[in-house]
């Protein structure tokens, strides 16, 4: 048999495995796959001295920490730290008596909120409240509380856990006051029956504090709250049959729409901070 018949031959018997002559078995594919992006590596400069780190979270002075470390107060990532000037990175877990604490120094902003903005921190429900914070603090805030998206007035933000406790206790909260609207002049019997409180399926339903508005028409009214929703104004004046026309937050606790023009937010001031922590 020839060269060229035993080629011949052979190729009959390869059938289609013969059909790929001249590939390679492991070429590479014409559009390269995108390489992931190598996690961020974390300098030395990116350290910092760990009672820097629980100052920053709020929780004591550097003194102090100092002396929580020394007592054996402190760890960081699952270990127990006693020495003076240890350095932690950012993605440590540092915890505080068994608290796991965060870094980011607190912050505190006051909006005005003009309607049409809803109050979430969710994305994908149009224009919100954090898009007229965006440029308040880079400390990753959120709301207290929810005002309807037409609803008007006072949002406080912080990333202050301690604060945010503080507001959801609708019996030792703190109080926010509401001008609202209603379609028609509310009587005096209802008004008096909603400070006194009154049920709705056998749940007493109260109010801090409700009073027609000096100089206004009879339909407007004054009311203060505890909770952080809004909710129960619509649950108090459906059930006396009002419907709300315009709600508006003109207080929260001390503080007040002044100097804060609608659509526009300011960074509260330490004193207020502080007035805020002992209500």
């Amino acid at each position: 048999m020839s060269k060229q018949q035993g080629n011949k031959g052979r190729g009959k018997r390869d059938g289609k495995q013969n059909s790929g002559a001249g590939k390679k078995p492991f070429s590479k594919p014409r559009y390269a796959a995108k390489k992931k992006a190598a996690p961020k590596q974390i300098s030395k400069s990116d350290e910092i001295r760990l009672n820097k780190y629980i100052a920053n979270s709020g929780m004591c002075s550097r003194r102090e920490a100092d002396e929580n470390i020394a007592i054996g107060l402190v760890s960081v990532n699952g270990t127990i730290v006693t020495e003076m000037g240890h350095k932690v990175k950012p993605t440590d877990d540092v915890r505080f008596d068994g608290r796991r604490i965060n870094p980011e120094p607190k912050a505190y902003v006051l909006l005005n909120k003009p309607k049409g903005f809803a109050t979430t921190t969710a994305e994908g429900k149009g224009r919100t409240v954090m898009d007229l914070v965006a440029n308040a603090t880079s400390a990753k805030i959120k709301p207290i509380g929810r005002l309807g998206r037409n609803s008007l007035g006072l949002l406080l933000f912080t990333n202050d856990e301690k604060i945010m406790q503080k507001f959801t206790n609708s019996k030792n909260g703190v109080a926010r006051l509401f001008q609202v609207e209603l379609d028609k002049n509310l009587k005096y019997e209802d008004l008096r029956q909603i400070q006194e409180g009154f049920k709705i399926d056998g749940k007493l339903v109260t109010v801090e504090e409700i009073s027609y508005i000096e100089g206004e028409s009879k339909n407007k009214v004054g009311i203060k709250i505890k909770n952080t929703g809004n909710t129960i104004l619509r649950t108090v004046f459906d059930h006396f049959k009002y419907d709300l026309v315009k709600i508006d937050c003109v207080a929260i606790g001390h503080l007040t729409k002044k100097d804060i023009p609608r659509g526009h937010w300011k960074l509260l001031t330490t004193q207020e901070i502080n007035t805020l922590k002992m209500l």
